[in-house]
């Protein structure tokens, strides 16, 4: 059931960038896609039965594997620089168009 959720969230975010035409939409709308595939990601690392990778008293245990874990904060920093580099640029497009909507600004800019 939780991976229906995972993937409603997925969908939700690709047809946001596909069907909107606000461009901060699309950039809520990939945020929101990215945080579902992270969601999913740590939805498959964590299995059960798997202890943190501590050692201690030299017991032999089945130790979850810290992987996961660090590309996942990576993908978390990666995706936040991106929305704020994208943000900058729909910034710098709102000086030169009155509105943000993707149709008209093309528009504006055909020559």
């Amino acid at each position: 059931m939780l991976e229906a959720y995972i993937f409603a969230t997925i969908l939700c975010g690709f047809f946001g960038i596909i069907l909107k035409k606000n461009l901060v939409m699309k950039i809520i709308s990939m945020d929101v896609m990215s945080t579902g595939v992270i969601a999913y990601y740590v939805l498959i690392a964590s299995r059960n039965g798997f202890f943190t990778p501590i050692v201690v008293n030299g017991e032999n245990r089945a130790y979850a594997d810290p992987v996961p874990q660090a590309v996942i904060l990576t993908a978390i920093v990666i995706g936040f620089s991106i929305q704020a580099i994208m943000l900058v640029g729909v910034m710098k497009l709102a000086r030169d168009n009155p509105t943000l909507e993707s149709n008209e600004i093309e528009k504006n800019n055909t020559p």
